[in-house]
C-alpha cells in the first residue's frame, strides 16, 4: 500500500509517497481502508518538528480519518467488516490502510460524507470539550470565537449556538465572516484593523465577552484579555498566529477572570468515558441539524503538500481534507 512518510523534520515539500507494508491487525483492533483524512494545524507542526508530542521517525502525518472496516481482530465483536467509521489516532492517517484500536472508532452516520466525517473528531471534540468542560458555557452568555472560519472556529460557532450562547464570530476578512455567519454566528467582527477590543465592547454594552475561544494567540490574545467580562473565561486552544503570548496576570486579577488551557487529546485519553459522552451529544446535535460540518477544500492524495500548506498559510476556511481512497 502507499503512505505519505516524513523521514526528517522540516518543510512539507520533503514528504514523499512511498510503498509500505500493509499493517497487521492486533488484539482489540480493526483495519480501516482510509477514505479521507481531515487536516489540523498540529499536522503541520509535527512535520516541522515543532509540536509538543512528536512521533518517532519515520511517520505518516494525519491525525484524523474516515473509512470502511476491512478486517477485525478475533476478539472484536462490536464492529463488522463493511462498517463506515471515523476517528482520530494522532498521526498515521495519510495512508491507504490503517489499524485502529476499537476505542478510537465512531460510527459514521449514513447522511454524513466521508469528507465531513474525517474532520469531526478533533475540531468538534476540541470545541465541545472547551465550551462544556473548560468554560461551562451557559445559555445567554456572550461567546467570542476568534479564527471563526477555520476548522475549530466554525465548530465552536455551531456548538456555541447549539448550547444557547450569543455567538460573536471574529476573523480577518469579510469573506471568512460570511462563512461564520452562515454557520450561525449572531454578530461578526473583522479584526484586521486591530480594533477587536473596541468592537467586542460595543457589542456587549461595554461588559465584554463571557467566554473567549482563542485558537490564534499572538497579539490578539492581549486584546482578548482586555475585552473579557468579569468572571470571564479565556480559552487557550492554540497558536496559529505564530507567537505564544505572555499572560498579563494583572488583568486576570482586575477582571477576576480565568485563562483556561484546552488540551483535548490528553483529556480524551485520561477521561475516555466523558469523551465518548461528549461525542454522543455532538452526534445528537448533528442528527438534529444543529451542526453541519463544513468542508472548505478537498485535495487528492498526491496533493498532500498543497493540503498541508493551505493550513500553514492560514488559507483554510472550514475543514481541509485529503482524499485517500475516494
Amino acid at each position: 500500500m502507499k503512505a505519505v512518510l516524513c523521514h526528517a523534520y522540516g518543510p512539507t515539500e520533503d514528504l514523499r509517497i512511498e510503498d509500505v507494508p500493509v499493517p497487521e491487525v492486533g488484539p482489540g483492533q480493526v483495519k480501516v481502508e482510509v477514505k479521507a483524512s481531515g487536516l489540523n494545524f498540529p499536522d503541520v507542526l509535527m512535520v516541522e518538528g515543532k509540536y509538543q508530542n512528536l512521533p518517532d521517525l519515520p511517520f505518516s502525518p494525519g491525525g484524523e480519518f474516515s473509512g470502511v472496516i476491512t478486517e477485525t481482530a478475533d476478539d472484536v465483536s462490536q464492529w463488522q467488516v463493511g462498517d463506515e467509521v471515523f476517528g482520530g489516532i494522532g498521526h498515521g492517517c495519510f495512508a491507504q490502510s490503517i489499524v485502529v484500536p476499537v476505542g478510537r472508532l465512531r460510527a459514521k452516520p449514513g447522511n454524513m460524507t466521508f469528507a465531513q466525517a474525517s474532520g469531526m473528531n478533533t475540531t468538534y471534540g476540541t470545541s465541545y470539550y472547551a465550551l462544556k468542560q473548560r468554560a461551562d458555557l451557559q445559555p445567554g452568555e456572550n461567546l467570542l470565537v476568534l479564527g471563526a472560519a477555520g476548522g475549530v472556529g466554525i465548530a465552536a460557532v455551531e456548538l456555541g449556538k447549539a448550547m444557547g450562547a450569543r455567538v460573536i464570530a471574529a476573523a480577518s476578512t469579510d469573506e471568512k465572516l460570511a462563512i461564520a455567519k452562515q454557520a450561525g454566528a449572531d454578530e461578526v467582527i473583522n479584526y484586521a484593523d486591530g480594533e477587536l477590543k473596541e468592537k467586542v465592547k460595543a457589542l456587549t454594552e461595554g461588559w465584554g465577552a463571557d467566554v473567549i475561544y482563542d485558537p490564534v494567540g499572538g497579539p490578539l490574545f492581549d486584546q482578548c484579555m482586555r475585552c473579557v467580562n468579569w468572571y470571564g473565561r479565556v480559552l487557550i486552544i492554540g497558536f496559529v498566529g505564530g507567537d505564544i503570548p505572555r499572560v498579563p496576570t494583572n488583568l486576570i486579577l482586575l477582571k477576576s477572570c480565568q485563562v483556561v488551557g484546552v488540551f483535548y487529546g490528553a483529556w480524551s485519553a485520561r477521561e475516555p468515558d466523558q469523551s465518548r459522552q461528549n461525542f454522543s451529544e455532538i452526534m445528537d446535535f448533528f442528527a438534529a441539524g444543529k451542526i453541519n460540518p463544513l468542508v472548505g477544500k478537498e485535495y487528492p492524495f498526491e496533493a498532500y503538500t498543497d493540503a498541508l500548506n493551505c493550513l500553514a498559510q492560514r488559507q483554510a476556511v472550514g475543514k481541509v481534507v485529503l482524499n485517500i481512497n475516494s
